[in-house]
């Protein structure tokens, strides 16, 4: 039986303090933690928000980040020592790197990434330089040293050990000419390809290549704008379309149901704008039944 530890992580360092940092507080008064019958393992406050752009490195709070990835990754490494799932709750994206440097110190994994972006912009090329736009990239080695390489782990995860699974952004970033994950070895399957192979036998077939190899198995990066805008419009930057609850459910599920996914992160949900708490519950009950 999958024993659950959340840890909770309101960083909006690599965003803005929109109210993503308040998301673990309210999806725990929610019934989270009991949803999962999960141990409250923490919280990791991370530093005062910066925001004037560095001029060395074009992002937004590099110095933070670098400061708070290491704190984040020894609760996630101390929980799966332990034998337990961690879930994240953020936060804004950036916290990925914390989850992926707790597991790349201890060997090789790999990332199902959930995402409606690719988050895969170098940062010259972001129009806000916030880690939020490129952490797929960041925490697969590409950008400055001072946040992808952290302990001297460069890279937290290979390509070859990513799939980037239900974007929809491609041609907003080919506009805005971020670079394009499609010239690496990254599996990517976008929206159009996972509704094409139908939603459950994507993720099965995503969670069967993640668990293969030598890793010693796969984490799960759930930015919440993966879910369809007409359901999930609590998220800082909205687009048209996305999944359905159900069908985060059926892909969550396939994923725990391979025995190779080690923990999740949340990030990006915005109480703020859910001031009904409507589609939070919507959001426990889907972790709920996706992971229990």
């Amino acid at each position: 039986m999958t024993r659950f530890a959340i840890i909770e992580a309101p960083s909006p360092l690599g965003l803005w303090p929109s109210g993503v940092e308040r998301a673990p507080e309210v999806l725990l008064q929610l019934g989270l933690a009991r949803a999962l019958d999960a141990r409250r393992a923490g919280r990791v406050e991370p530093p005062d928000y910066d925001p004037v752009r560095d001029a060395d490195t074009k992002m937004l709070n590099p110095q933070g980040i670098a400061e708070y990835s290491p704190r984040l990754a020894d609760e996630v490494g101390a929980a799966v020592d332990q034998g337990e799932f961690p879930v994240v709750l953020g936060g804004d994206c950036s916290i990925l790197l914390g989850c992926l440097l707790g597991l790349r110190r201890r060997g090789r994994y790999g990332l199902l990434f959930l995402d409606g972006h690719a988050d895969f912009y170098q940062p010259e090329a972001s129009l806000t330089g916030e880690a939020a736009d490129m952490d797929l990239a960041l925490v697969s080695g590409r950008g400055p040293a001072i946040v992808t390489d952290l302990d001297g782990g460069r890279p937290y995860v290979r390509d070859e050990d990513i799939v980037l699974f239900g974007h929809r952004d491609a041609a907003m970033a080919l506009k805005y000419g971020s670079q394009d994950v499609r010239e690496t070895d990254i599996t990517v399957l976008d929206l159009q390809t996972v509704r094409k192979a139908g939603v459950a036998d994507a993720a099965a077939a995503a969670a069967r290549q993640l668990a293969g190899s030598d890793r010693q198995g796969f984490w799960i990066h759930l930015d919440v704008d993966v879910l369809d805008d007409a359901v999930m419009p609590a998220v800082d930057y909205r687009m048209s379309d996305g999944l359905e609850f159900e069908e985060l459910v059926a892909v969550l599920k396939a994923a725990v149901g391979s025995g190779r996914a080690v923990g999740l992160d949340l990030p990006i949900f915005n109480p703020n704008l859910d001031p009904n708490r409507v589609i939070a519950r919507q959001l426990v009950n889907a972790l709920a039944r996706g992971l229990g």
